[in-house]
């Protein structure tokens, strides 16, 4: 029985002291043309793609592990180039993150996160 109880604690320790802080994103191309060249960063990374078709989304999944706000770059449907800066994020935050890629260069972030423990 005591085997059993050490046991059970020994896994509910390598359990919670493995937890990751992730964010799952979600891009999503409102702009009415295509998006090319889309890179957004976050604080020490960043991710893109090559392009996003009108009305589609594009996933991505990170962890931020340090303070700062994320940015979005991308090419228009005219080629023109757009940077955006969006909310900051901090280290342990998980959650989810709608950013909306809107028409003229203009963006609607939706952060729902918070701080893990």
């Amino acid at each position: 029985m005591k085997y059993r109880v050490g046991l059970g604690l020994a896994a509910l320790v390598i359990v919670t002291a493995c937890h990751s802080f992730h964010i799952d994103v979600a891009v999503e191309n409102q702009t009415g043309a295509p998006v090319r060249l889309l890179e957004v960063d976050y604080p020490n990374a960043s991710f893109g793609t090559d392009s996003i078709a009108p009305g589609a989304a594009y996933h991505y999944r990170f962890q931020v592990q340090e303070n700062g706000p994320i940015k979005v770059q991308y090419t228009g449907g005219d080629n023109h180039q757009f940077q955006i800066t969006g909310p900051a994020l901090a280290d342990r935050q998980e959650g989810t993150l709608q950013i909306v890629l809107l028409p003229n260069g203009k963006a609607e972030f939706h952060p729902h996160l918070s701080r893990g423990q």
